[in-house]
């Protein structure tokens, strides 16, 4: 019984052997199809906003004729802005139908979000590319070029009424202080909707954007400052809830303003290196102690530090915000991690210079003053500043004449100056040891004629500006 069941299987699989071989029939094959010939319904469009719901524009085409059911057949609508041969193409896809309508607005977004202008008229390229629906047989239909002219979208967020925006807040040179320091934190008015600038900012701080100086009445702020990311920038809007994130780092920063869209972007321009001088004087904290700066990050740090009366007037130079990094009086002027306190002789406003690599540091008292051309006797008097301790800065007042021009000095000396930092500041309106006069044509600031109260920034690290009102 076992070898009959053997062979019935040995024959069967015979069977199944030669029957797997008889030949069959070649299998089907299908003709390719033609390109679709494309047409468009018009090829000039100039809508306006009202029209932004409507068909502003219907493409139909011909069929390619496949050998499928034609309502298998797939397409995809190429559309780009003319002579870039579609390498930035938007798309659409469509199955079967031979037409397809594009709405106003539809059109107008894809030329905006190209970053084209607004009321300008742009010639679009349109063709059609064909398959079957498993994308075999690619057929590219002609070109049919469309001249689109753009209409304006209201904005997302409304603009300034004003057509002024400025920077307010713990992250600026300023403060929350209001009217801030112009034009130090002025940005500057790109066009309707966009407004950009490049601004000192404290690391880890917040800040707001104001339609009007000086008026707390109306804000730009966020939604929700807590969002991941939101420092870098984000969505925006007019009388929010939350402060903007500032960045976590101090340093400069390029800011944009795009109300169309309703967003805003942070890119950074350099960052400041830090040194922190804890001392008796504010606990021998490092975390909550001043800090100089670094604006190159190359070990040479500058800053001014208050030193109210009492204690013993000792500190230290930190380059980290704890223990871990600390540089002491090495004697002579010199730093040395080894170092015992630093010390100064009693209360003042002290400017502290030190250099990492050269190992070096060095602080001296200063109080501050104002020389130019609106003292009666010209550039020989200066008109001195009073320090205020609350808001930790400078003020005083001068009355100048039209073309007036000026400088703020320290201790009525010229070996310790600053004006305006030009192209080589970190921003419209900062200021630098030796800078060019302040309402000197090449600053394309001038001071207006009038009495006026002048304030001086010296508490940021590194970076030093000053307003006029």
């Amino acid at each position: 019984m076992k070898s009959l069941i053997k062979i019935s299987f040995l024959s069967l699989l015979m069977a199944a052997f030669f029957t797997s071989c008889d030949k069959v029939g070649s299998l089907p094959t299908y003709a390719g199809g033609t390109a679709s010939v494309l047409t468009a319904s018009s090829t000039t469009i100039a809508p306006v906003m009202a029209d932004s719901d409507k068909i502003a524009l219907t493409l139909t085409w011909t069929n390619p004729a496949y050998a499928a059911d034609s309502s298998t057949s797939k397409y995809i609508v190429e559309v780009d802005s003319s002579g870039r041969s579609f390498s930035k193409e938007v798309t659409r896809t469509v199955s079967g139908a031979l037409t397809t309508s594009f709405k106003a607005k539809e059109l107008n977004s894809i030329l905006l979000n190209y970053g084209l202008a607004y009321n300008t008229a742009y010639n679009m390229d349109f063709r059609i590319t064909s398959s079957y629906a498993n994308n075999n047989d690619l057929l590219k239909s002609n070109t049919v070029v469309v001249k689109y002219t753009t209409y304006v979208v209201p904005p997302k967020v409304t603009p300034p009424t004003t057509k002024a925006l400025f920077l307010v807040g713990a992250a600026t040179s300023g403060g929350w202080g209001n009217p801030v320091p112009t034009p130090a934190q002025q940005f500057t008015k790109i066009d309707s909707v966009t407004y950009q600038g490049t601004f000192y900012l404290n690391g880890g701080q917040q800040y707001l954007m104001l339609p009007l100086n000086g008026d707390w009445t109306h804000k730009y702020s966020v939604a929700d400052n807590s969002l991941p990311g939101l420092s870098a920038g984000g969505s925006f809007g007019y009388d929010l809830s939350s402060n903007f994130p500032g960045p976590a780092a101090t340093g400069t920063y390029k800011i944009v303003a795009d109300f169309q869209h309703g967003t805003f972007t942070v890119t950074k321009v350099a960052l400041y290196a830090l040194m922190y001088v804890p001392g008796d004087y504010q606990g021998w904290a490092p975390a909550t102690a001043p800090t100089m700066g670094s604006p190159k990050s190359d070990g040479s740090y500058d800053g001014y530090i208050n030193m109210p009366a009492g204690g013993t007037y000792q500190f230290k130079m930190n380059t980290t915000p704890d223990w871990n990094n600390s540089w002491g009086d090495g004697g002579g002027g010199t730093l040395s991690t080894s170092g015992g306190n630093m010390q100064v002789a009693g209360a003042g406003y002290y400017h502290l210079v030190a250099n990492t690599t050269a190992k070096t540091w060095s602080a001296t008292a200063t109080s501050w003053s104002m020389i130019g051309s609106f003292a009666a006797s010209g550039w020989s008097n200066d008109v001195d500043m009073v320090y205020s301790s609350t808001n930790n800065n400078w003020t005083g007042t001068i009355t100048t004449a039209a073309g007036d021009q000026f400088k703020f000095r320290a201790n009525h000396d010229w070996g310790t100056n600053l004006g305006d930092a030009g192209a080589s500041g970190s921003g419209i309106g900062s200021l630098s040891y030796g800078g060019n006069n302040i309402g000197d044509a090449t600053t394309n600031i001038a001071v207006p004629a009038g009495t006026h109260k002048v304030t001086l920034f010296l508490n940021n690290s590194g970076y030093y500006s000053y307003m006029i009102q």
